[in-house]
């Protein structure tokens, strides 16, 4: 028996498609069935035509007739939930395939990588075959990036760890202050290379060509000194980072970059040179201690670089100035000179979010460990 199935618009239902096919908000079978659903209306075209129209099959036009006259329009329009096909890895298989994911790749590979990791799964279940994309879907699904590494460097978390931080993060949750600025320090090297053939310029259809051979013409040093209150920061390139290069660089910060500071705060590491003994090897007693009694060191905790401001000035200068070859120490003057000028004028800062309270909250263990330990001991 052939059920012919009527449908009947009513002036919303026809003003509600009309609008749902104008905006163009919605995929693209929503908009074809309520194509068929205006042109089906009052019959005003049969099967063949609705389906030619609409550039679909004739049961499909059967089925959202059907779907509107017995559900209604809403059910016309959305498709129900189709069941898809079976999964390709059964429970079992998926643990087992995140549990290879999770141990040490094979003797002689640095990492897993999609086709080590099928080979290992067919070899450890019944499984005959299975592609690529499937690993892929299963490990994306279990958050899981074998391939991939990242390096950190964590101190051990004692009181001392603990003091210097929590002094660092008070000194930046201070606010500005011109009498008694923050100024993070650090600092950089730089390979000196320079082109054994000119590249080629970009052109249309062509990227920039750069020959593979090189010469190198040395290290520099970059001392970068960064006030994220002001947006200021100065970078500046030596042959070497000695006591007394350290010692020019505080002297220039006192009598040139800060002349109106009572006291300058300098946040920085423990590297070395980086003393008030430096100042002593650079300069009389007398202009030593006068330098020094402008500035006050604070150091961050060992193998807690991420503490220094400085550090992220220096990830962006890389990225943006001395990602290239530079040949000799003048042209990394003058290139680093423009790169500081442009971000100073702007006055680009940083937007320190870390403090006391979220390292308390976000550390606790570690507060627990230390109150553990001392009591014990």
């Amino acid at each position: 028996m052939n059920i012919t199935y009527r449908v009947e618009l009513t002036c919303d239902e026809c003003l509600h498609l009309e609008k749902l096919i104008s905006k163009g908000k919605y995929n693209s079978r929503v908009i074809k069935r309520a194509n068929i659903l205006r042109l089906a209306n009052n019959q005003a075209y049969n099967h063949e035509a609705i389906a030619e129209l609409t550039g679909c099959g004739t049961a499909t036009v059967f089925r959202v007739k059907k779907q509107f006259v017995e559900e209604g329009l809403e059910a016309a329009l959305n498709e129900g939930k189709r069941p898809g096909r079976s999964k390709v890895l059964s429970a079992k298989e998926e643990a087992t395939l995140v549990s290879i994911a999770c141990t040490e790749p094979p003797k002689g590979r640095s990492r897993w990588t999609l086709t080590l990791l099928s080979e290992n799964l067919i070899a450890l279940t019944d499984l005959e075959t299975v592609s690529l994309e499937t690993i892929r879907n299963r490990l994306k699904s279990n958050e899981l990036k074998p391939w991939k590494r990242k390096m950190w460097c964590i101190g051990e978390m004692n009181a001392d760890y603990i003091a210097q931080m929590e002094d660092i993060l008070t000194l930046y949750a201070e606010p500005a202050n011109a009498l008694y600025p923050v100024v993070n320090f650090d600092e950089a090297g730089k390979q000196l290379v320079e082109h054994i053939k000119a590249p080629k310029n970009i052109s249309p259809g062509q990227c920039n060509k750069v020959d593979y051979e090189y010469k190198r013409s040395g290290v520099a040093n970059i001392f970068m000194l960064v006030d994220r209150h002001r947006g200021w920061r100065k970078a500046k390139a030596t042959s070497h980072k000695r006591a007394v290069d350290f010692a020019h660089c505080m002297k220039e910060l006192v009598d040139e970059d800060f002349t109106e500071a009572s006291k300058i705060r300098v946040v920085m590491d423990n590297f070395g040179t980086h003393k008030p003994s430096a100042l002593y090897k650079a300069y009389p007693p007398e202009e030593a201690r006068r330098i020094l009694n402008k500035l006050e060191f604070h150091y961050t905790p060992k193998h807690a670089s991420w503490l220094n401001m400085a550090e992220i000035e220096i990830g962006v200068m890389s990225k943006q100035c001395l990602d290239r070859r530079i040949p000799d120490m003048d042209t990394l003057k003058f290139e680093l000179s423009a790169w500081e000028s442009k971000r100073n004028e702007a006055k680009e800062t940083i937007n320190w979010m870390f403090d006391v309270d979220a390292a308390r909250s976000k550390l606790n263990k570690a507060y627990g460990k230390v109150r553990e330990s001392t009591h014990q001991n």
